[in-house]
């Protein structure tokens, strides 16, 4: 072991910290448990999104002669409806009472009869109102001696000409949808996985472990293959969890922009990477000051609650504006950057100056943390007993 160079010696740490915890329970009992609960509420958003965006609307007698019209009529006011023949209107009627109609609409066309639950959608009173107005104005038109299909037309080529200066983005909602995912996981693997390398390092340290460690090791060559390993944990469920949720969104129909989705996990992986270099150094190097595990969550409390006060803020500001002054300056600086980056990223209010000028901050912080984390963690992982205070640490 003594003849190991630098790189192989992070290569066997990470390695190890890589086996074990992929292999452990917990982590294969998680991960299943994630990917539960992601497959069901992405079935019931797909259950949901079926059931509520989509009205049944049953035509009887007459009125099945309008159906069309009212169904054309529906889809250009971006009112999806499906329309059924009802031959029994006593039948549909209990349908409709049962819910497993909206609405049932029967009578002549100057003179129709809709049967609702409750109350009737108002996009479809809308279509309904509209046909009917049609049909009655070609019946006088025709009365008149007028083509109506002719003054239908003249009628159509009457429009407005519409010029956006800002053009809505149509994919704005699912953009938002995915920035607030990609936050959620970036969120999760960070402070999970943070967590999971200060525990280690305390675990190595009250058992001793870490004084065989450092007799062939650097600490330093220690400190970055357990970031590694454990980083390496983490992108695997990262990619995991969001690659199965970016399929499953994208065949269940809830999700219909697949290609933005896979960008932005791409993405929520670069800025994982960021961040958990950055932080995952800062966990480590304050896990060292301790000796035992009641002790953690004392140094570990104000690294994490930098986290948790990024992503809840973040997302609060990224809901109410993802292009505001504060959010913007926040997803620079490298504390917030990690969570509220891609998410601005994928709204796709990022432009390319600011990403890249949050990518290099980050990595100088990355490299100063490191630097500085490295050396709390080469004075104190040694020292046990009493927790060593932070200044007697980054003694030389």
């Amino acid at each position: 072991m003594s003849t190991l160079t630098p790189g192989r010696a992070v290569f066997l740490v990470a390695r190890r910290e890589f086996l074990t915890r992929v292999r452990a329970k917990s982590f294969l009992w998680g991960t299943v448990v994630i990917v539960a609960v992601l497959v069901g509420y992405v079935l019931l958003q797909a259950v949901l999104f079926d059931r509520v965006g989509r009205d049944v609307v049953a035509f009887n007698g007459q009125a099945t002669a309008l159906a069309g019209a009212v169904e054309q009529t529906a889809q250009s006011l971006s009112y999806d409806i499906e329309v059924v023949d009802a031959a029994d209107v006593a039948d549909a009627e209990r349908r409709v009472r049962e819910g497993e109609l909206d609405a049932l609409v029967t009578g002549a066309a100057d003179a129709l009869r809709v049967v609702v639950k409750d109350r009737l959608d108002e996009q479809l009173r809308t279509a309904l109102d509209l046909v009917v107005k049609q049909q009655v104005l070609s019946a006088q038109l025709a009365e008149a001696g007028l083509d109506p299909a002719t003054v239908t037309a003249n009628v159509a080529r009457a429009q407005t000409a519409v010029v956006a200066l800002e053009p809505e983005d149509d994919q704005e909602g699912p953009r938002l949808a995915i920035g607030l995912v990609i936050a959620g996981l970036l969120y999760y693997s960070l402070l999970v996985y943070g967590t999971m390398v200060a525990q280690g390092v305390v675990e190595e340290k009250s058992s001793r472990v870490v004084e065989l460690l450092l007799a062939t090791l650097r600490p330093w060559q220690l400190l970055l293959g357990k970031v590694v390993g454990l980083g390496a944990v983490g992108l695997v469920q990262l990619l995991l969890i969001g690659g199965l949720g970016v399929l499953l969104s994208s065949l269940s129909g809830v999700l219909d922009v697949a290609g933005l989705a896979g960008g932005a996990l791409a993405t929520g992986v670069l800025w994982y990477l960021l961040g958990f270099f950055l932080y995952a150094t800062v966990f480590a190097a304050a896990a060292s000051l301790v000796s035992r595990q009641e002790e953690l969550q004392s140094v570990l409390t104000p690294i994490s609650m930098v986290i948790i006060i990024a992503f809840v803020v973040g997302i609060n500001l990224m809901i109410q504006d993802p292009s505001g002054t504060a959010v913007t300056v926040l997803s620079l600086l490298p504390p917030f950057a990690p969570i509220m980056m891609p998410g601005r990223m994928a709204v796709g209010v990022a432009p390319a100056w600011q990403v890249l000028l949050a990518v290099l901050l980050a990595l100088l912080a990355i490299a100063a943390i490191t630097w500085l984390g490295g050396r709390v963690y080469a004075n104190a992982v040694l020292r046990t007993g009493a927790r060593v205070r932070l200044r007697d640490a980054l003694r030389p």
